[in-house]
């Protein structure tokens, strides 16, 4: 069993001069679920190599169990180091994917041809897709064979207006992940603000936020048993 996780290469918080990048949480949690269970892992990036981390996923009230044991993994610190480009890989060697978030991904993923071909491949040949937070942003340019809306009719949820104008950046971000997948025609829907809430719809797994990524990992591990 092996799983692709597609992580950001984008490092500016828009035109703020801060920094952004991926959420070590939502790494880290999923990360262990799959290799505690013995599922292998490809890390990947557009750009490829070491990933922007978001320093605001560093700090003390973000950190837990899973991100204190990933950055003392010395395995998992050189893995992740070294992701391979995302151009590179194909679904036909996975079983699944599963897509962090941390705000970098609206600015490259959501863009990037490959990703979407990767999503719109791992859909067609029957292999579950599981985003989480801000990554289900990814999903807005993804289409069904027929050209619609790969979230059109499809119970989704990701990082809310709420959570996000909690967090000050409602009008940083290139587009709100809660209303770009409405507009998709996704039936959407949230659990409470930074609590675990996921949702499974034929093969599609999306997460909520940074607390929901160890949930979605084990709903996509157990789909994959």
């Amino acid at each position: 069993m092996k799983v692709l996780i597609v992580l950001t290469s984008h490092s500016e918080l828009g035109n703020t001069g801060r920094k952004t990048g991926f959420w070590l949480e939502e790494l880290a949690a999923p990360y262990y679920i799959f290799k505690d269970a013995g599922v292998g892992m490809v890390l990947a990036s557009p750009e490829g190599g070491q990933p922007p981390l978001d320093p605001k996923s560093k700090e003390p009230a973000s950190q837990t169990e899973a991100t204190h044991r990933f950055e003392a993994d010395v395995e998992a610190t050189a893995q992740l180091a070294a992701t391979v480009r995302l151009d590179s890989v194909q679904q036909a060697n996975f079983d699944a994917v599963f897509y962090p978030g941390g705000h970098g991904p609206l600015w490259d993923l959501a863009n990037d041809k490959h990703s979407i071909a990767l999503i719109e491949a791992f859909i067609a040949a029957n292999k579950p897709v599981a985003l989480v937070c801000h990554a289900p942003g990814v999903l807005r340019d993804v289409k069904t064979p027929a050209g619609r809306p790969l979230v059109e009719g499809k119970q989704v949820t990701g990082f809310t207006n709420t959570e996000e104008d909690g967090v000050g950046l409602t009008d940083v971000v290139p587009f709100l992940v809660e209303d770009m997948l409405k507009a998709n025609g996704g039936v959407y829907s949230k659990g409470a603000d930074w609590g675990s809430y996921v949702l499974t719809d034929g093969l599609l797994i999306t997460g909520q936020n940074p607390a929901s990524s160890a949930e979605a990992a084990a709903v996509l591990l157990k789909r994959l048993a």
